[in-house]
């Protein structure tokens, strides 16, 4: 660089100085020069303070050099350390506020009970400390960062401050020393010049550069702006200063333009007064010179506007120019159409920035540099300080123009979006300062002028109505501002500052602002037009419709609802005056520009009409919270007309849209249709445009009205009383849905009464019954679905009633249920029955329903209450709701059910109808009905006489003398004049013959004929409203014909007129359908009017509704009753009750035929369901131990001669045979639930803080590992691996759904389904597979046996043997060499299954073995394999026997196959005769051979043996199937072993003296007769025995005299063997069950002991109950007990090698475990989630993204960390493998959710926790408190425990190690 000179000009004594202090140490300099400045005269120190800082400082090194940054510390610390300096200024921190400033995706809370404004947020330290018991709050995640309000007395109420926030000003913090800060005072403001001279510096302007560039120049900043961010840490004090250096314009002007010599500086500041001018921006100088031109360009233009809007001033080169090219020529034409009075306006708005001062300039390169995150967070840690926070926002202000145009332009416009709300929200959520803003810096004028200036870049021509002449402008919506929602800050910062009411009633007094604020709403006025295409389906659908909806919701209508918060008094009357004025004003400049006369263009419809919708809630308001008079605020009748044609419109093409008319336009249509209704949208969309429509329908000429509707609907056609007729613009498949829309439209008009007259309390009632009845609803959905003033949500809606307290009223809470077959039902709120009786409303339903197939689930749930409580068993209709009485300003609305034209309608459709005409419909005949009974309830109060012959002469027709509904209704109408197509049945050849008692001739019928056509009286009349002159009017009536549409001539069938004659009235009508309906001959006796009761007529169907409104016809009309009367006499003459006539007959026979049919078809039906519920339990059944075992196959097969098996794939049945084996489908899982199973019976508690812990040491896992780590240090390791169990970590266990296959079947189909690859969520490679009958999933096919019919019954018999033969028996049968299996299909498929269990585990839960692979670690496997299932099983089955029966778990269980399996693999090893543990066990050894094995490890002794091991090990050696009497033998002799480790481990807990009493009281009865079988004698004979060695018992001594405070007593004794021998007993018990079949009983838990005993034959007797049981009587002793003790004994006191300690553990084994749990966890959810969402992980030690929890061991995991994975391995999956062989549950943090991982795939449980209404929250989306559901968390440890994940939980996917 050439500057470089500047560093050392011409070497100047002051620059040697400066150098020379760069030398020196920095804290001494820094010492030195604060004692310098401390000098009265400080000049010397100044000068070389500054010298220093221009070295220091110099911008032209590279900003990553942090030496500049080291000498700021020293300096500004004033030669202390900076850590020191900075504790030392905070104690002197006297702010109030808490503003903590935090970023996007940071966790906060609201409180609405505490919060002034909406947008209150406080952090979680605040939060907690503050109290909100019982407040309405809720966390949530942060979307574009906030900042803490604790504090802030303008956003939320004291009560809600925090303990540290409540103080006020710090009164007890002393005053600052004046020398603490005195460096930083002069350092600083250098500091911050250095950042700005970067930031210019860097800066390039974003069509040179790339994002990159200015990221880069961010990145090299980044420990700058981080040490301004450290030093507003330091609180009031610093702060302060700060806000001193930033705002002050002395400063900012001696050092922004650098001195004379600075070439450096120069250049600089030249490169930011280029920046401002490419900015469009003009700086302040040549503002000066520019400003008179500028008002000329706006002079001439005659609107400041256009100057406004972008056209260039002479400072503001080519940038506006850019945006006209965008959209084409016609732009420029455009712009100048916006209505903006000159001088109102201020140009400079949109134009000039000055910069005055640091502050300024650091805003506008914050905003040129797109508000990168540390510059935000910079300025928003400043606002606790007052100053600040006013210049701040001021200047902020100021810039908003320029932030818009760059939001504009940038590419990242969403975090640039949230980066301004950020800081925009702490500004304007303020309201003093909002107001003060509103004052000083024209901010409404501002933020309304820049919306205007942003949405003017988008406009294009509207096609609406007139498409070649339409001058009106709208936004197109396919621009990326709007599809991008690029408007949404500056709109969400209107909306803001207009919930202040100060502000908004500023905004309201300004009419020249509300004038401009028309305009943009006119923009939005007719956007996103919908073509209805005709030919052929539209190739591109556009999604336009989103962007439009969110514009018209967003730009709209938000801040019109804020607008209506403040006219809700008398007192701002005026207000809404003007409002409504200005509406219609610009209402009328928009028809004129569309060109609009009286006819809305067919085919188009646009739904957004956001100035008819701000005219209707404007009105709405004024009448019924203003008390204003309505007429006084409605333009004259030709307005109404217009501003009535769109709306209705919409109305119209909803229908159409519905009756697939639009399809053509594809899915998006129907889109537009559901949005507009839809719960956020509806009451800013379709209740203004309904409540509109109310309006102009009380105001207007009623027959105009109905004609207009029936026209709009495209049915007036079908209007006719002819059978046939010709519609010129519907097909006839479209004729039925249109009418019926009509009609409903007719009644929604009619009877909605939200904006006329209803209560805030009475809406929300209604709105809430109709979600509710719809269908349940969970809380959250109903706050979601009932629509409020999309201010923010608020748990009081404006009234007075709170949500909560209508929902109480109107529903019942249904409590979260857990189904058994899995799925998770939420709390639910259903309406109560009164509800369903009283103030269920098809209508609102009809009105509120996004979905048709609502109103469908509405009905039905309508009628299963009624048929529920016996009021209606048929198919009911909607019922009749009363109405709230109308408002008194719109009764004008009833006369719309009292006119001709309507009666005219209802007339010929009851006539169509009756006659069975096409097109007509159940729902047609409703809706008139209603219509019908509308009209009787409301009756038109003032129908003066005189009126009525007036309206006559009008009339042309006569087919009514008045417009009254009662008096029509028992008017008969004679004959019709109808105009038909020729080939229609009523074109009748000869005139109709006239009858003697007719006197009148046929012309006169002619004249008397009634004639009508719609269309030509609704021209009519809108000719006679407006009166224009007849030369106009003749061109606009159309030919007076049914038909509005010219048919040109030769179309087939041509119109002729035809008399019909009729002679019915509506009441005879209604009657003879009441007939037809009810398939009666005498419906209706003439005498049923004095009988009808008017309260069962409220429910029922079409007959009922009929019958209601003749009898309220009847009530309030003398005439009407005597007329119902006749006609039912006529009708139906009184029938003699003796005669039947033989048509009775015939429909009584017709009756009971129908009757017979249907309890035949109930019958079947019945047998099928419960043909199919036991299909279900047998094959379902998953859950529920109740029903007995479905398929026992264990049981049943050794008892039959040979088993049968059905094949569920080819359906045959048959045995399993050596070529041809079925076998069991079955599910390996591998499972360390055992190992995780721990003494204590309680859970243990989840850690929540860091002094608790989870220690893993006592697990059963972990005991047994150590167990025969020990074992292999001291003895033989063959030997080792047979003396105690491996898998209770990683063991496999094996499930079965019960059914069985032949497994070439099951071969094929698995072939089948590899083909097929659409699977979903298993790996068919893996072997994986659903059961081919109950879908269950299975990973193998478990061979089963063939039976062998041989002397099954043999095995059974009981023997009498001596015990001794016996013994020899089984010692004979273990030496009988195995017979290896004949090659056969069985035997292959044995070894692949055995092949299957072992790679269902992974390797390191196989070896345990010295060398891996050996057939001793083989056999240990297999042996473990049974012990896992067995233990299992015990565990499903509540840990004891007690239950006896089958369980669930027995069905699952399939111990028997397995046996047989595992028995068939293991006899391919011997053991070794020399080692046989039986030898040992039940023989006295010769000590000849014990020499020589020295140099070899001894065996393991049998003291230290495992007896189920050696039980299962025995068993699965000797030749299968094995006799009963050596299976109990082998069980005698192992219990000999048991009880003796009993007693040994016993002895240890004993006190010496209590040893010695022991061995004293053995001895004296030891040669009594049954010394052998007394437990006394034994346990003497044992201590004495270990004793001979004396380490055993030495062992901390004073450790057991704690233990044995209390004396042993015999029962003491007693109980603790037993409890000591059980789970060996329970183990062969279960073991004897599954191979011998015989029946477990059940039996009281004290009894078990007992129990087992008798079961297993070691007890002769019916069992005694335990206590007086004595566990000794069931020994029987092959040899002399005492000489095989002392033998084992000794085998023990041998062991010269080992140390005492490890001899006691081993010889203290404790059988017993408590039932496997997951962990404890907090009731709160709150409690867990602060703890750990911030805990750092163990492994990478930083806070994860997504931490997740084990609910097994409680270890914290990343999920999906990429920071702790391990050979491309997520963590969550690593410790799934390593803690639960492959099936982890682990809990979601930051969702509430669990997980499951279970092998390669995972699921999504649900949650465990639940908020006060029983919902889940799931992604903590409402952020409301959560509890735990005790019940779910049950259900999920069952299914743990259980094994059933997979067959219980249905959305299983692959995770690819992912998690």
């Amino acid at each position: 660089m050439e500057d470089n000179k500047n560093k050392f000009v011409n070497n100047k004594p002051e620059c040697m100085m400066a150098a020379s202090l760069l030398l020196r140490d920095k804290r001494a300099t820094a010492a030195k020069l604060k004692a310098d400045l401390n000098r009265t005269d400080n000049s010397t120190g100044l000068q070389q303070l500054q010298e220093l800082l221009d070295v220091v400082l110099n911008p032209e090194k590279p900003a990553s050099d942090t030496e500049a940054l080291d000498w700021c510390k020293c300096l500004i610390a004033g030669g202390e350390g900076f850590e020191e300096f900075c504790k030392t200024v905070r104690s002197y921190d006297n702010a109030t506020l808490c503003g903590l400033v935090w970023t996007a995706n940071f966790v906060a809370y609201r409180c609405r009970t505490c919060g002034i404004s909406p947008c209150m947020s406080l952090c979680a330290e605040c939060f907690n400390n503050g109290d909100h018991t019982s407040h309405d709050f809720n966390m949530f995640r942060s979307q574009a960062g906030g900042a803490c309000d604790c504090g802030d007395g303008n956003v939320m109420r004291d009560s809600g401050f925090c303990r540290r926030h409540r103080l006020k000003t710090g009164e007890n913090i002393p005053s600052i020393p004046c020398d603490l800060l005195l460096m930083s005072e002069m350092i600083l403001p250098r500091f911050i010049l250095f950042i700005i001279q970067y930031l210019r510096d860097g800066y390039v302007e974003p069509d040179t550069s790339t994002e990159r560039d200015l990221q880069k120049v961010l990145q090299q900043l980044e420990p700058q702006i981080s040490f301004l961010e450290e030093l507003t840490k330091m609180g009031g004090a610093m702060r302060t200063v700060l806000t001193k250096i930033l705002t002050n314009q002395q400063t900012f002007m001696e050092l922004s333009m650098g001195q004379e010599d600075n070439l450096y500086a120069k250049k600089n500041y030249e490169k930011y007064l280029s920046a401002l001018k490419n900015s469009g921006l003009v700086s302040v100088e040549e503002k000066a010179a520019g400003a008179t031109a500028e008002v000329t360009v706006g002079a001439e233009g005659g609107a400041g506007a256009v100057v406004l809007m972008g056209s260039t001033g002479p400072g503001s080169p080519d940038e506006s120019c850019k945006e006209e090219d965008q959209d084409g020529g016609q732009s420029v034409g455009q712009r100048k159409r916006v209505k903006l009075s000159s001088n109102t306006k201020d140009p400079c708005i949109i134009e000039s920035l000055k910069h005055k001062c640091f502050l300024e300039e650091l805003l506008f390169w914050t905003i040129k540099y797109e508000f990168p995150q540390k510059m935000v967070t910079f300025l928003l840690n400043m606002l606790p300080d007052q100053d600040y926070k006013i210049t701040f926002t001021k200047t902020f202000v100021q810039h908003y123009a320029f932030i818009m145009k760059t939001l504009m332009k940038s590419h990242e416009s969403d975090t640039m979006s949230n980066r301004i709300v950020h800081i925009s929200v702490q500004l304007f959520s303020n309201e003093e300062l909002a107001r003060h803003m509103t004052e000083e810096c024209q901010l409404l004028d501002i933020m309304v002028t820049v919306l205007l200036y942003m949405m003017e870049s988008c406009l294009i021509k509207s096609e609406l109505q007139d498409e070649e002449n339409n001058r009106h402008v709208v936004v197109n919506c396919s621009e990326a501002l709007l599809k991008n929602n690029t408007y949404w800050p500056l709109v969400s910062d209107f909306i803001n500052i207009l919930s202040h009411q100060s502000v908004a009633k500023k905004f309201l007094e300004d009419h020249s602002l509300l004038m401009l604020w028309m305009s943009f709403v006119s923009f939005f006025q007719g956007m996103n037009l919908n073509k209805r295409e005709l030919n052929e389906h539209v190739e591109f659908e556009s999604q336009t419709y989103y962007a439009a909806f969110a514009a018209e919701l967003e730009a709209c209508a938000q801040p019109m609802w804020g607008l209506l918060t403040h006219c809700k008094v008398k007192e701002t009357q005026e207000y809404t005056k003007t409002v409504v004025r200005y509406c219609l004003e610009t209402l009328q400049i928009w028809f004129d520009a569309i060109g609009f006369i009286d006819e809305p263009a067919p085919n188009q419809v646009t739904f957004h009409l956001p100035l008819h919708r701000y005219y209707a809630m404007f009105l709405s308001r004024a009448v019924k919270c203003q008390g204003l008079d309505l007429d006084s605020l409605l333009p004259d009748q030709e307005m109404l007309m217009k501003i009535m044609v769109h709306p209705l419109q919409i109305q119209a093409s909803l229908s159409e849209i519905h009756s697939n008319m639009w399809v053509r336009n594809g899915l998006q249509i129907k889109g537009q249709a559901m949005t507009y209704v839809q719960s956020h949208f509806c009451n800013s969309m379709i209740d203004p445009d309904i409540y509109l429509l109310q309006v102009c329908a009380s105001r207007l000429d009623p027959d105009y009205f109905i004609s207009s509707v029936f026209e709009r609907f495209k049915v007036v056609d079908l209007l006719t009383m002819a059978s046939q007729h010709q519609n010129a613009v519907l097909d006839s498949e479209q004729e039925r849905p249109m009418l019926e829309g009509a009609l409903t439209f007719l009644v929604i008009l009619t009877s909605l009464r939200i904006h006329l007259g209803m209560t805030d309390d009475e809406i929300l009632r209604a709105e809430m019954v109709s979600q509710l009845c719809m269908n349940d609803r969970t809380h959250s959905a109903l706050l979601d679905l009932i629509p409020e003033n999309p201010n923010p949500k608020s748990g009081v809606v404006p009234g007075s009633c709170s949500f909560e307290d209508m929902l109480s009223a109107v529903a019942d809470f249904k409590a979260p249920v857990f189904e058994p077959g899995g799925s998770m039902q939420q709390g639910m709120y259903t309406p109560k029955a009164e509800v369903w009786e009283k103030e269920f409303d098809p209508i609102m339903v009809v009105l509120r329903t996004v979905y048709r197939r609502d109103v469908q689930s509405a009905m039905d749930r309508y009628s299963a209450f009624l048929k529920q409580y016996g009021i209606h068993t048929g198919n009911p209709w909607p019922p009749y709701k009363e109405r709230t009485p109308l408002h008194p300003c719109y009764k004008g609305l009833t006369r719309l059910l009292h006119c001709k034209t309507l009666h005219i309608v209802i007339f010929t459709l009851l006539y169509k109808i009756w006659m069975d005409h096409q097109n007509m419909s159940e729902h047609v005949l409703c809706m008139v009905l209603y219509l019908i009974e509308l009209g009787l309830d409301n009756q038109v109060q003032d129908n003066k006489e005189e009126e009525e012959p007036c309206i006559e002469e009008h009339c042309h027709d006569s087919w009514f003398p008045g417009t009254n509904l009662l008096s029509n209704l028992h008017h008969v109408i004679n004959f019709v004049r109808v105009r038909v197509p020729e080939t229609a049945p009523e074109v009748k050849r000869e005139p109709p013959p006239s009858t003697s008692t007719e006197a009148a001739s046929y012309g006169q019928n002619l004249r008397e004929a009634q004639v009508f056509s719609l269309v030509a009286e609704r021209r009519r009349k809108f000719q006679e409203i407006i009166n224009r002159s007849n030369t106009e009017a003749a061109q606009v009536v159309r030919p007076k014909s049914s038909s509005t549409r010219w048919v040109p001539p030769g179309t087939p069938p041509q119109l002729v007129t035809e008399i019909l004659e009729i002679r019915e009235s509506m009441l005879s009508l209604l009657i003879k359908l009441h007939q037809k309906m009810s398939s009666k001959q005498n419906s209706l006796s003439p005498s049923w009017l004095d009988d009808a009761d008017m309260s069962r007529l409220a429910h029922g169907d079409g007959i009922t509704a009929i019958e209601r409104i003749l009898s309220k016809a009847a009530t309030r009309s003398c005439q009407i009753k005597r007329s119902i009367q006749d006609i039912c006499g006529k009708l139906f003459p009184p029938v003699l009750p003796k005669k039947s006539s033989p048509t009775d007959k015939k429909t009584m026979d017709k009756e009971e035929r129908r009757q017979r049919a249907r309890e035949r078809q109930k019958k079947l039906l019945a047998e099928f369901a419960s043909r199919q519920k036991s299909f279900m339990e047998t094959a379902m059944d998953v859950e529920s131990p109740e029903t007995e075992a479905a398929m026992d196959l264990g049981s049943s097969e050794v008892m039959e001669s040979e088993t049968h098996y059905d094949c569920v794939i080819c359906g045959q049945s048959g045995p399993s045979t050596e070529d041809r084996p079925t076998g069991l489908v079955v599910l390996l899982q591998a499972t360390s639930v055992l190992g995780h199973r721990c003494k204590s019976k309680d859970p243990k508690d989840l850690p929540t803080s860091d002094e608790e812990h989870i220690y893993s040491a006592d697990t059963c896992g972990v005991a047994h590992d150590v167990r025969l780590t020990l074992m292999q240090q001291f003895f033989k390791d063959s030997s080792c691996l047979q003396s105690v169990s491996i898998g209770w970590d990683g063991g496999v266990y094996v499930q079965t759904c019960g059914h069985t296959l032949h497994i070439d079947c099951h071969k094929s189909y698995m072939e089948s389904l590899r083909n097929d690859q659409v699977l979903q969520g298993f790996s068919v490679d893996k072997g994986e597979f659903t059961c081919p009958l109950c879908r269950q999933f299975a990973n193998s096919v478990l061979p089963c046996r063939p039976g062998r019919p041989t002397d099954a019954g043999s095995w059974h018999t009981p023997t009498n043997k001596k015990t001794i033969a016996l013994v020899k028996e089984v010692d004979d049968l273990q030496e009988r060499l195995a017979l290896f299996p004949t090659e056969s299909n069985l035997s292959k498929e044995m070894e692949l299954v055995i092949k299957d269990i072992k790679n269902t585990t992974q390797k390191k839960y196989m070896d345990y073995g010295k060398n891996p692979g050996s057939p001793d670690n083989d056999f240990l496997f297999m042996y473990s394999v049974a012990r896992t299932n067995l233990e299992l099983e015990l565990v499903h089955r509540g840990g004891n026997l007690c239950s006896g029966g089958a369980s669930a778990a027995a069905k699952r269980s399939c111990l028997n196959q397995l046996f047989h399996v595992l028995a068939m693999h293991m006899r391919l090893y011997s053991i070794d005769s020399a080692y046989n543990p039986w030898t040992r066990l039940t023989q006295i050894a010769q000590n000849k051979e014990e020499e020589s094995f020295e140099e070899e490890r001894p065996e393991v002794p049998m003291l230290f043996r495992d007896p189920p091991s050696l039980l299962i090990i025995f068993i699965l050696t000797m030749p299968q199937p094995l006799r009963k009497e050596h299976f109990t033998c082998v069980v005698k002799m192992l219990y000999n072993l048991q009880f003796t480790q009993a007693l040994a481990a016993l002895s240890t807990k004993l006190s010496s003296e209590e040893r010695q009493a022991w061995i004293t009281s053995g001895a004296l009865v030891k040669n009594t007769a049954n010394s052998e079988k007394s437990c006394e004698v034994l346990l003497g004979h044992i201590i004495s025995e270990l004793s001979k060695e004396n380490r055993i018992y030495s062992v901390n001594p004073e450790e057991a005299a704690v233990l044995s405070s209390s004396v042993w007593s015999p029962q003491s004794v007693e109980v603790s063997l037993q409890q000591f021998c059980l789970p060996f007993l329970r183990l062969s018990c279960l073991l004897q069950h599954h191979l011998y079949g015989d029946s477990l009983t059940g039996c009281l838990e004290e009894e078990e002991f007992s129990s087992l005993a008798v079961c297993l034959g070691l007890l002769p007797s019916a069992p005694q109950p335990s206590n007086t049981m004595h566990s000794a009587s069931c020994l029987e002793w092959p040899v002399s007990a005492f000489d095989l003790v002392s033998q084992w004994c000794t085998e023990v006191t041998g062991l010269s090698q080992m140390q005492a300690e490890q001899t006691l553990t081993l010889l203290v084994q404790d059988p017993q475990w408590a039932a496997p749990r997951l962990l404890q966890l907090p009731d709160n959810y709150n409690i867990i989630f602060q703890y750990y969402h911030r805990k750092s992980c163990t492994v990478c030690k930083k806070v994860p993204k997504d931490p997740a929890l084990c609910l097994v061991c409680g270890a914290f995991v990343c999920l999906k960390g990429v920071c702790c994975k391990q050979q491309g391995i997520c963590e969550c999956v690593l410790h799934s493998q390593h803690c639960g062989a492959a099936a982890g549950i682990f809990l979601l943090i930051n969702a509430s959710v669990i997980i499951i991982i279970r092998g390669h795939r995972f699921c999504l449980w649900g949650s465990i926790y639940l908020d006060a209404h029983g919902e889940e929250d799931r992604d903590l989306r409402r952020g409301k408190p959560l509890f735990l559901c005790e019940e779910r968390y049950r259900v999920l440890e069952q299914q743990w425990v259980s094994h059933t994940f997979d067959h219980i939980n249905k959305r299983w996917g692959p995770h690819y190690n992912g998690l």
